[in-house]
Parts: C-alpha cells; structure tokens; sequence
C-alpha cells in the first residue's frame, strides 16, 4: 500500500536563547543554560564540488550538519552521500524534482516522496529518512499522514537569492538564538563560504553545531511522524 501525505500540523517548538534558557511548546526539558546549540541545515544538493568543499570544512571545524537531498541529484554523488552519513551528518529527504507540492496530486507526491527516501536508502540502508518540503508546504487535499517527521527552518538568510557571503554571514547572526535551525544551501560556493564563517563566529560565542535530531533531542522533543518542527522562535 502506498503512503499517502497531507498538509501536517506544525508543532512550533520556541527554542529560545536570550535568556540562556529555551521553552517548548509542550513545556519539556530546556537546552543548556550554558552551551547554545544549533542545527544548520542544507538543501538542494548534493553537488560534487561544493558539498564536498563543505563537508571537509565541517570536518575540519568539527561541527555537525544535516542534509535534505534532491533525489535527482544523488546519482554520481553517491559517496557524498555515504560521507555525510560516515562523518556523523544527518541526511533528509527535500523530494525528488524540488517541485511545488502544494496543488499537486497524491500520487505525485508519494513518488516526489519515495523516490528520494529510497535512492538515500540504496546507499545508507535504513529507513524514514526525514522529510523538508520544498517551500515548507504540502497540499491538503492529501488524506493520510507523512510517516516520517518534517523539519522546517527558523533562519532563512534568503542566501540562494543574495549570493553574497557577507550578507548571508549577516543575516544568520542577525537572527540565531539558541536552539535555532539555520537554513542554507550547499549548491552555492557563497553558501558554503558563509557556512564556515558562521560556524566560526558562532563557536566563539559558545555556539555548539549539531544535527536537526541531536537538537530536538536535546530539547527534550521525541519526534512523531507527520508532526512538523520549527525550532528557534
């Protein structure tokens, strides 16, 4: 039987770090008050020069990450993605073709869906591989529930329509906290650039890098399928 997808309830959990404290939306345990965590998140790829310029600049600064791929694009990037998984990276799902889910058939977007879920599989083995839809949306003419838990974003630098290092560095420090997931893309050389800045900077304010279900489990958060996360405030 195949799965079936609908416009999933968002659970906005308020990770905040101004105060050196964090408060969810169903009142469970808090981040450090003394170590602030966040999850940078990379969609759109994989793509063989920048992702792998990304993923030695993540090893060498020793800070996680997780990964929604296009499923178009994993064929001849196959051992990028074993590397993601092999150096402690999360890797997601971000649909097949990157489309516009929102007016689009059931059937369309279970294979938008499954296709993507099982190319990662083929290489990682596993399953239910979380999901980010494209543009946060999924049309609610759908009748059943995603089975795997979604993950939205709570810093959107806009960096794929900037292009510019320095104010894609900008715009996530203008708006991290605690608890945030930071939204990028490893398609573009700026991206990736402002990536390792920003980890650098954050680091000296005590920012720790982890992945997007690290994060929730540190918040306390025990992820439900269909269920859609948004953390940072």
């Amino acid at each position: 039987m195949k799965k079936r997808y609908m416009m999933p309830a968002v659970h906005a959990l308020l990770l905040t770090g101004c105060a050196g404290s964090a408060v969810e939306a169903d009142g469970s345990a808090i981040l450090s008050e003394e170590i602030k965590y966040v999850a940078l998140t990379f969609d759109d790829g994989p793509r063989s020069s920048t992702t792998a310029q990304l993923l030695d600049g993540l090893k060498e600064q020793g800070a996680a990450a997780t990964f929604f791929l296009v499923g178009e694009e994993i064929a001849g990037n196959e051992e990028l993605v074993a590397r993601m998984a092999a150096e402690g990276h999360q890797v997601g799902n971000h649909t097949w073709s990157h489309m516009r889910l929102e007016e689009a058939a059931a059937d369309v977007v279970e294979q938008e869906i499954s296709r993507t879920e099982e190319a990662i599989r083929s290489i990682l083995g596993g399953s239910d591989y979380w999901l980010r839809l494209p543009y946060g949306l999924l049309p609610q003419h759908t009748e059943h529930l995603v089975q795997v838990p979604l993950i939205k974003w709570s810093v959107d630098p806009r960096d794929w329509e900037s292009r510019n290092k320095d104010a894609i560095v900008s715009s996530v420090l203008e708006q991290v906290k605690n608890g945030s997931i930071i939204l990028l893309h490893d398609i573009y050389p700026s991206s990736v650039e402002a990536a390792l800045e920003i980890i650098d900077r954050l680091h000296a304010e005590d920012y720790r890098f982890v992945t997007v279900e690290e994060l929730l489990r540190l918040s306390g958060i025990i992820p439900e399928n269909g269920v859609m996360y948004r953390c940072g405030g």
